[in-house]
């Protein structure tokens, strides 16, 4: 138990600050595009014989280079997305049913399995965490200049694009580190949740990133504490306890206004 909050407080802590990229670029489903992208990246490392790491950081961050180069070049984002999305998903089930020979626990990727967290995978993830919070502490004025604004940036002498690939760059990673914890179909969830719970909570970027954290943090711990006493699967109860943050949230400004 303590591993496994050692492992959500860390994968909360590096989800919060892109999470807010997210909701402020609107960029969800692309989140859910390269998330999905991780199952095929279990597959090929499990049939290559690599760390599952390597392999998940591999494919997402292929997923996101691919969604990169192809926005804006004839179809609709939402659209390319979800082809995308949906594509890389069903190849990835499909490649895991062709390992012979090699147990996979399935539901644990698709659904996170914190329980399980060894020390390695400590490492992994206050390691990635770190180098993710390192990163975007580097970029943050430009980060949040080209989301203000593309052309503010550009006159500013700060590439968008440039930001942009950075910015998926980190997501990969943190895609990578969360699979343990909340697995694929609810590492999106994490993203964004707790940075549109903060959203509505604060008054600046900069408050509304760290709050981020706290709220990821405690859902994370929540999660855990429901999971132990009502025996619920525990990806998806931390995920539902940041849900409940969420409403409550949306309770406190609505008393506000």
């Amino acid at each position: 138990m303590i591993r496994a909050a050692l492992a959500g407080i860390g994968t909360a802590i590096a989800a919060a600050p892109l999470g807010c990229f997210v909701v402020w670029r609107r960029m969800a489903y692309f989140g859910d595009a390269t998330a999905h992208a991780a199952i095929l990246g279990v597959a090929l490392a499990l049939a290559l014989q690599i760390p599952v790491f390597g392999g998940v950081l591999a494919t997402a961050l292929a997923m996101g280079l691919i969604v990169h180069s192809l926005s804006g070049r004839g179809f609709a984002t939402d659209t390319l997305l979800g082809v995308l999305a949906h594509s890389a998903l069903a190849f990835g089930l499909v490649a895991v049913s062709f390992l012979s020979g090699v147990r996979v626990d399935l539901m644990g990727y698709l659904f996170g399995d914190i329980l399980a967290v060894s020390v390695p995978d400590l490492a992994i993830i206050w390691g990635g965490a770190a180098a993710i919070l390192l990163l975007v502490l580097r970029r943050w004025s430009s980060l949040l200049t080209s989301t203000i604004s593309p052309d503010l940036a550009t006159s500013s002498g700060i590439d968008p694009r440039r930001e942009q690939m950075i910015l998926t760059l980190a997501l990969a990673l943190t895609i990578a580190i969360a699979i343990k914890v909340v697995g694929v179909l609810l590492i999106s969830a994490l993203l964004v949740i707790p940075a549109a719970t903060a959203r509505s909570l604060s008054r600046g970027p900069e408050t509304m990133a760290l709050l981020a954290g706290v709220l990821g943090s405690l859902s994370a711990l929540g999660g855990l504490a429901l999971s132990y006493r009502a025996d619920t699967p525990t990806g998806p109860s931390i995920v539902c306890v940041a849900a409940v943050f969420f409403l409550l949230s949306l309770m406190v400004s609505a008393a506000r206004r």
